[in-house]
């Protein structure tokens, strides 16, 4: 799976979408589905929310990717009560993963503020983001093509 994403990563980011567009687009095809609101919404994320080098791209996806899974999107469905938990075992793991390599979870710090730097950091991001995220989903119950039980 990881090595089809990889290669899916790199046609969408030839394509022109970015990290938190990517972790959506490569969640929903493994659901089964697509979205182009969600994922035209998920560019507002792009470049650390709209590229000011804020919080990086591939853990806002990576939670929306979470999100995608357990939480609410109709009136009738309830969020899975793990949900904030799930989010912030991501989190946690992407200040341990990117913070220890990058000094930090920001496009800003993780690129160094020059851009050249994405295409050899931000790939292997988006692999292991979205390789948590699996990680995370199994751990709850959850197969990444959607809920086991």
């Amino acid at each position: 799976m990881m090595n089809d994403a990889f290669m899916k990563l790199i046609e969408l980011s030839q394509a022109g979408f970015f990290c938190s567009q990517i972790m959506l687009i490569i969640g929903l095809e493994a659901q089964g589905k697509e979205n182009p609101d969600l994922v035209r919404a998920m560019a507002g994320l792009n470049g650390g929310v709209g590229f000011c080098g804020k919080t990086c791209g591939a853990l806002t996806g990576g939670a929306c990717l979470l999100g995608l899974h357990t939480g609410k999107g109709t009136v009738e469905e309830m969020e899975d009560s793990r949900s904030n938990d799930m989010i912030r075992e991501l989190v946690e793991w992407f200040e341990q993963e990117a913070g220890s390599v990058y000094s930090g979870i920001t496009c800003d710090e993780i690129l160094e503020k020059n851009p050249a730097n994405r295409t050899a950091r931000c790939p292997h991001l988006v692999i292991n983001t979205l390789g948590k995220v699996q990680e995370i989903l199994a751990a709850n119950g959850y197969a990444f093509s959607g809920q086991l039980g």
